[in-house]
């Protein structure tokens, strides 16, 4: 899957933003465009194929690989997060050697001072994700735009798994004027439906196989909604997990694609989008799906 291309040599890792920066300096003076994909590394699929469509779209492509402290509302998350740099470098310059990759430290990214900004995102951070992990969006929104203000991309990339902070950095990119293109990219599933995600590489075999029931139940509540209401939808749902040793449910919502907000009536002119969040022994898992 990732061959590589031993007959040229690959982009130099930039571990500094003064480095990085200076780099992109002649890509901006040519007016050439710039992709940008931020991760948090433990690379799969799904990050692979962001870094493709910026590759067919853009001059230069950069892809960040930074563990984001203050995005963590819970420190045992942060120390347990997959960090895999040298096999993420590999799955990177197996895809392109020309990509820049740039993996700052937490002190060259917030200078000694590991806070977060504070943000208004008209009320979508209050929405789920929002109600079971306070500050996650400001760690979001603080860690976005110091990366847009030092790559300076005309394009980036993010996955549509996370839609609610898809949403939110469009908000962000908007309220602050920042001259960026959001392109939000179709979830990367494995072969049993589970989203692709980070975090799967904590799962057991066994874990990941019985983790298909997430993607099974939001596939059926897409069905179920075209003649339930969606609390009756929200009901069964709950009903699946209720008795289930194996998961455990922190919420489902079929709330407004535009405002995050939870559908109370069905209206014909709003698109619609579910959204889950469950546990598998304490390895918690997200996924969404269109309603349309």
């Amino acid at each position: 899957m990732f061959a590589f291309n031993f007959n040229k040599i690959a982009m130099p890792i930039f571990y500094g933003k003064v480095a990085l920066m200076t780099f992109l300096k002649s890509f901006n003076t040519q007016n050439k465009t710039i992709g940008f994909v931020p991760t948090m590394g433990a690379l799969h699929q799904g990050h692979i194929s962001l870094m493709q469509q910026s590759l067919n779209e853009n001059d230069v492509t950069v892809v960040s690989i930074f563990v984001n402290p203050t995005q963590f509302n819970n420190p045992e998350d942060l120390l347990k997060y997959p960090r895999t740099i040298e096999l993420d470098t590999e799955k990177i310059y197996g895809l392109n050697s020309d990509i820049a990759i740039f993996a700052p430290t937490v002190d060259d990214i917030y200078e000694g001072e590991v806070l977060s900004q504070s943000f208004d995102f008209d009320g979508l951070e209050n929405q789920m994700e929002g109600k079971f992990r306070p500050g996650h969006f400001d760690g979001v929104g603080t860690i976005v735009k110091r990366l847009f203000e030092i790559v300076t991309p005309n394009n980036a990339y993010f996955g549509e798994k996370d839609f609610q902070q898809l949403q939110i950095v469009k908000k962000m990119t908007q309220k602050n004027q920042l001259p960026v293109t959001i392109v939000g990219c179709p979830i990367y599933r494995e072969e049993n439906g589970l989203a692709m995600s980070s975090r799967n590489e904590r799962l057991t075999t066994e874990q990941r196989e019985q983790a298909s029931l997430i993607y099974k139940t939001i596939t059926q509540a897409k069905e179920l909604f075209q003649t339930k209401s969606a609390e009756e939808v929200t009901k069964w749902v709950e009903s699946i997990f209720e008795n289930n040793d194996t998961f455990e449910l922190e919420y489902f919502q079929i709330a407004d694609e535009a405002t995050l907000l939870p559908c109370i009536e069905k209206s014909e002119n709003n698109n619609y989008r579910a959204f889950i969040a469950v546990f598998v022994n304490n390895i918690r898992l997200i996924d969404t799906i269109s309603l349309k």
